[in-house]
C-alpha cells in the first residue's frame, strides 16, 4: 500500500485538476473521470486496480445515500411520490425485464435468469452523473425534485432484484410466495430500522453533552451504523439508510444547534466530493482487470453486446417514461393526483433521457461469485462485468454529454416553474420580514418608545421590507434578536408545511441565513 500511495497522491491531484476543468468547460465530471481513469490504466507501470465491491457497498455507498437524503425535500418526494416510485420501481423493473429477454434471445449461453442478474445490475440510473449535469443548465426545480427521489430508491429496487436473480441462478428454481415474503422484509424491514435507529441518533444529538465536533462525529458513523445494521438482518440497507436520511433531515432544526448544522453541511460536502470523485476514476482505473477475464468472448462481440444492452435501456426507459405519464393523466380522472398540468411530450423524454449508470452497476457486477455453491464456475461472469463497464462508459458519453443540449432545446420552465424561483424566494422574504415587524411590535410594544436599540431593530426589518438590508444591532438586545430567529424558524416550518407549492429550497436557503445570523451574534 505504501509502495504506491506517491500513485493515489497523484491521482488524487488529477481528479481536482479534472473537476476543475470540467467545471471551466461544463461538462460533466463523472465523464471526464470516466475517461482519465480509462486512459491511465493503459499507462505502462500503473498499479493494477481491482474494486473490492464491499468497498463500494460498504464504504462508498451508505455517505452518499445519506447526504443525498438530507439534500432531498421530503416535502417534494411526498408530492411527486407517484411519479418517483414509479420511476424507482416499475421502471427498474420494466428496464431489468427488458435486458433479461434481449440478452436471453440474443446472447449465447444467456438464461433468462442470468439475464435478470445482468438487467438488475445495470437498470438503476446513476444519481450522482445527473446531478453533476444538471449543476451546467436551468432545469425546473419539481424536475431535479423527481430525479432526486428517484436517485434514492432505485438502487434499493435493483439491488433487491439482484438478490432473486442470484437465487435463481444458483437454485434453478423460483418460488414466489418465498420471494414475495422475502421482499417485504427488505422494503418494510429496511425502512422500519432506518427509522428506529434514525430517531436513537436523534434523540443522542439532543440529549447528551454534545458539541458541533461531536454532532458531526455522530452524523459520519450514522450511515455506516445503519446499513450495517440492516444487511447483518437481510433488509434493505439502502432503504434503511434513506429513510433515516430523512428522518434526520426533516428534524434538522429540532436537534442541532446552527453551529452543528452549518460546520457538518461543509465537511458533508467535502467528504462526498472526494467520494464521488474518487469512484468514477476507478471505475476507468479497472477496465484491464475487467476485460482480462474475457476469454471465450472476442472482445469486438463483447462491446458489440454491450452496445446492444445500452441500447435496450435506453429505448425501455424513454418508453417507460411516457407510459408513466400516460397512466398518471388517466389516474387523475378517478383520483386526486400531485398536479393536474399536462406534462407534453417534452418532459417524458428528459426523464428518459436523465439515464446514466454509475458506480453501483458495476459494484454489483463485481459482487457476483467466481464460483456457485455447488463448485461450478458461475456462468458469463466476466462477459457481464465487461457488459456492465461498457452500459456505464455509453450511457455517460451519449447521455451525459447530449443532456445539456436537450435540456436548454426543450423549454420546461413555463410548465412547471410559472413564478421564477427569484420571485418566490423575494416574496418569502417579504413576507417573513413583515411577520417579524408584527411580532416585534405586539411582543415589545411597551419597550419601544423609550428604548433606541429596539426602535432601531424595527427600523431594522422595515427596511428589509422595503429591500433595504441593515446587519446592525445592539449589543444590549441580543436576546430579542434571537428571540426573532427561533419565531423565524417556527414561521418558515409552518409556511412550508402549508403551501406545497412552495419550493422548499429557497426554505432551506432562508434557514441557512438564520443559522448564519445566529452565529454572527456569538461575535457581536
Amino acid at each position: 500500500m505504501l509502495d504506491n500511495f506517491p500513485f493515489y497522491l497523484g491521482l488524487l491531484i488529477i481528479i481536482l485538476l479534472l473537476i476543475m476543468l470540467a467545471n471551466k468547460i461544463k461538462v460533466a465530471y463523472p465523464v471526464l473521470l470516466v475517461l482519465a481513469g480509462l486512459a491511465i490504466s493503459f499507462f505502462p507501470g500503473v498499479p493494477v486496480i481491482k474494486i473490492d465491491p464491499e468497498l463500494i457497498f460498504f464504504i462508498f455507498l451508505p455517505p452518499l445515500l445519506y447526504e443525498a437524503a438530507w439534500t432531498v425535500s421530503w416535502k417534494q418526494m411526498w408530492r411527486w411520490r407517484r411519479i418517483i416510485t414509479s420511476f424507482a420501481f416499475i421502471v427498474v423493473f420494466v428496464s431489468a425485464f427488458s435486458v433479461a429477454i434481449v440478452a436471453n434471445y440474443f446472447i449465447p449461453g444467456f438464461s433468462l435468469a442470468l439475464g435478470f442478474v445482468l438487467g438488475a445490475i445495470v437498470s438503476p440510473p446513476d444519481a450522482v452523473s445527473a446531478g453533476a449535469i444538471l449543476k451546467f443548465v436551468k432545469v425546473p426545480k419539481t424536475l431535479s425534485s423527481i430525479l432526486e427521489g428517484e436517485s434514492l430508491l432505485n438502487d434499493a429496487s435493483s439491488l433487491i432484484i439482484f438478490r432473486f436473480a442470484m437465487i435463481a441462478v444458483a437454485t434453478e428454481q423460483f418460488i414466489f410466495y418465498k420471494a414475495a415474503i422475502s421482499f417485504s422484509w427488505m422494503v418494510f424491514g429496511g425502512v422500519a430500522i432506518g427509522l428506529l435507529i434514525g430517531w436513537l441518533f436523534m434523540k443522542a444529538h439532543k440529549y447528551l453533552p454534545t458539541d458541533a465536533n461531536l454532532d458531526i462525529f455522530l452524523s459520519l458513523l450514522t450511515p455506516y451504523i445503519i446499513y450495517l445494521a440492516a444487511e447483518e438482518v437481510h433488509s434493505s440497507g439502502v432503504l434503511a439508510v434513506v429513510s433515516c436520511g430523512l428522518l434526520l433531515s426533516n428534524n434538522r432544526h429540532r436537534f442541532l444547534s446552527s453551529k452543528s448544522r452549518l460546520q457538518s453541511l461543509n465537511v458533508w460536502e467535502s467528504l462526498c466530493f472526494i467520494l464521488n470523485g474518487l469512484v468514477f476514476m476507478l471505475i476507468g482505473l479497472d477496465l484491464p482487470e475487467i476485460t482480462k477475464g474475457l476469454e471465450e468472448t472476442s472482445l469486438m462481440t463483447a462491446i458489440g453486446y454491450g452496445v446492444l444492452i445500452t441500447f435496450v435501456l435506453i429505448i425501455s426507459r424513454i418508453i417507460s417514461s411516457y407510459g408513466a405519464v400516460i397512466v398518471t393523466l388517466i389516474a387523475r380522472n378517478f383520483i386526486t393526483v400531485a398536479d393536474n398540468r399536462n406534462p407534453g411530450y417534452k418532459t417524458p423524454f428528459i426523464l428518459g433521457w436523465t439515464g446514466m449508470r454509475g458506480v453501483v452497476s458495476l459494484a454489483a457486477a463485481l459482487s457476483i461469485p467466481v464460483y456457485l455453491n455447488n463448485g461450478n464456475g458461475f456462468p458469463q461472469r466476466n462477459l457481464i462485468l465487461f457488459i456492465t463497464f461498457i452500459v456505464i462508459l455509453l450511457t455517460l458519453l451519449i447521455q451525459g454529454l447530449t443532456l445539456p443540449y436537450f435540456i436548454k432545446k426543450i423549454k420546461l420552465n413555463d410548465i412547471y416553474d410559472p413564478v421564477p424561483r427569484h420571485e418566490a424566494a423575494n416574496h418569502l422574504k417579504q413576507e417573513l420580514a413583515e411577520f417579524v415587524l408584527d411580532y416585534l411590535k405586539t411582543n415589545y410594544e411597551g419597550q419601544t418608545e423609550h428604548n433606541p436599540s429596539l426602535q432601531h431593530l424595527i427600523q431594522k426589518w422595515e427596511q428589509h421590507i422595503k429591500g433595504i438590508d441593515n446587519e446592525i444591532i445592539s449589543q444590549d438586545h441580543k436576546h430579542i434578536y434571537l428571540d426573532l430567529i427561533i419565531q423565524q424558524r417556527k414561521w418558515l416550518i409552518n409556511k412550508n408545511k402549508e403551501d406545497q407549492t412552495l419550493d422548499e429550497s429557497i426554505i432551506r436557503r432562508q434557514m441557512h441565513y438564520l443559522d448564519i445570523e445566529e452565529e454572527k451574534l456569538r461575535y457581536i
